[in-house]
């Protein structure tokens, strides 16, 4: 036998080796695979029954109940848009008590925590607030940022500066300038214009285009003395 066909031949009796092996593993454990199989199958029909018949049907309702509610909410109408008036809408604060665990029920949370900001509540608003998290940059962002407004309100202002540095960590052209120029007004008022001109320079600097940096040499100035 030549040594290719010596190397075929041992490499036919591994395969038979393993499928042996194989066999007799199945066999030995047959009840304990077929039964986590079975685990497996359930698991997977339960989750799909959870998001078909339980899940969907409850965004449905929820988006259903955040389109009357957005609506007092463009209205400036906050307490209505918060609480409901018992016939049009139930309000952001049912429907997140309701309908917490759908993307709409979360989206709820957020604006019933605007909500209370608009209406002097500061501390309910931070409470509804820090609960939601999404990917979405804007929304989330000015969200993060309103926290920060929510403390400044409460004269926290250390924790202000943390959530207004967060918000402008972003990075979103738009945004970021913003909070750090609350940032800076914060540090300001708290007689510290060095943390302040930190501030201020990063508008300069990164976002020069930003509605923030027209002025921004104002400010600059300001705390450059």
């Amino acid at each position: 036998m030549s040594k290719k066909e010596e190397k075929k031949h041992d490499e036919l009796v591994n395969v038979e080796h393993a499928l042996t092996s194989t066999e007799a593993f199945i066999e030995k454990y047959q009840k304990q695979i077929i039964f986590g199989v079975g685990a497996v199958v359930l698991i997977v029909l339960l989750a799909l029954s959870f998001r078909n018949f339980y899940l969907q049907p409850r965004e449905v309702a929820a988006e259903n109940e955040m389109y009357k509610a957005q609506a007092f909410f463009a209205k400036d109408s906050f307490r209505v848009a918060l609480e409901g008036n018992g016939i049009e809408s139930v309000g952001f604060k049912e429907i997140t008590s309701e309908y917490g665990i759908t993307a709409s029920g979360k989206l709820a949370g957020a604006y019933a925590g605007i909500c209370y900001y608009k209406l002097g509540q500061y501390d309910n608003a931070i409470k509804y607030l820090t609960q939601y998290s999404a990917d979405d940059s804007y929304f989330a962002t000015s969200v993060i940022g309103l926290i920060g407004d929510c403390y400044v309100e409460l004269g926290q202002t250390s924790k202000a500066i943390g959530y207004f540095d967060k918000a402008a960590d972003k990075d979103n052209a738009v945004i970021s300038p913003i909070y750090l120029k609350k940032a800076g007004l914060v540090y300001e008022s708290l007689n510290q214009p060095e943390k302040a001109e930190k501030e201020y320079t990063k508008i300069k600097d990164k976002y020069p285009k930003s509605a923030e940096a027209v002025d921004i040499d104002k400010y600059l100035a300001r705390v450059q003395k």
